[in-house]
């Protein structure tokens, strides 16, 4: 067989194999990996759900979280971001107020190639998710 068409063939075959990457889904639970340049820490999964009628909830690691939030194609706005009032170490503390700090700076979403949701605000590193297994 001649190497373009061998080429060709292989390449096909290969691209037959992609999986459509998932794409933003309102009441899914997405459990954070990294907050912007540093990775999660502690037993509380820092966690996010796109509720209905515009309302976004979950666990900042020690607080409850709660925000309206808008959404137009591949933007996205969290307002009105709070919280419960717990304290917890100060570690945890400082990821969760980076969490929320992120969050009420994020512009838009995307999924990377490894179906991870990524929130990105308008500067630095973004919140990186994983959607629950069910």
């Amino acid at each position: 067989m001649n190497k373009p068409l061998f080429a060709l063939l292989t390449a096909l075959s290969l691209g037959g194999c992609a999986v459509e990457p998932t794409t933003l889904q309102e009441e899914t639970t997405y459990f954070a990996e990294w907050v912007g340049e540093e990775p999660v820490v502690g037993r509380n999964r820092l966690s996010l759900v796109l509720g209905t009628e515009g309302r976004a909830y979950g666990n900042a690691g020690c607080n409850h979280w709660f925000a309206t939030y808008s959404l137009d194609g591949t933007q996205i706005d969290f307002s009105d971001v709070g919280s419960t009032r717990m304290a917890c170490d100060p570690l945890i503390m400082k990821q969760e107020n980076d969490f929320l700090d992120t969050l009420s700076r994020v512009e838009r979403w995307d999924i990377s190639n490894t179906d991870q949701l990524r929130l990105w605000p308008a500067e630095g590193a973004p919140l990186r998710l994983w959607p629950a297994q069910e």
